[in-house]
């Protein structure tokens, strides 16, 4: 018989780092820089993709792929103003991030064409809407 392990409650909130409270991104990180911005935008945008409540694990799936989506926009950037750029971390760079946002849910969805009943009925009958 396999005793049951004592389950781990979060530190009170007055125990958690700037990070763990949401004060900060990232350790020392200045929020108000554009990298910061843009890094806030995408977890923002990949949380949504999930319904707004990630769990501790997707959470950290999500600020790697945000981490990797910001630096891969960063090499596009530099590609474009003709700065080098190294095809090989980008492609490196481009796959990681391919298999985190497979891991949260990436997929293909089919566009839903189905008309509005009041729309699909007007037409039906030669009325405009």
């Amino acid at each position: 018989m396999t005793a049951a392990r004592p389950q781990l409650a979060p530190p009170p909130i007055t125990n958690r780092t700037r990070v763990g409270t949401g004060a900060e991104i990232l350790p020392g990180l200045d929020g108000r820089t554009g990298p910061a911005r843009r890094y806030r935008e995408i977890v923002a945008d990949f949380v949504q993709h999930l319904g707004g409540e990630v769990t501790a694990a997707e959470e950290a799936v999500i600020r790697r792929a945000a981490q990797l989506q910001l630096w891969c926009e960063d090499a596009e950037a530099a590609f474009a103003r003709g700065e080098a750029f190294d095809i090989t971390s980008f492609t490196t760079a481009a796959n990681a991030l391919r298999r985190l946002l497979a891991d949260l849910g990436l997929q293909r969805r089919a566009r839903d064409v189905t008309p509005d009943l009041r729309d699909y009925i007007a037409g039906k009958h030669g009325v405009a809407s």
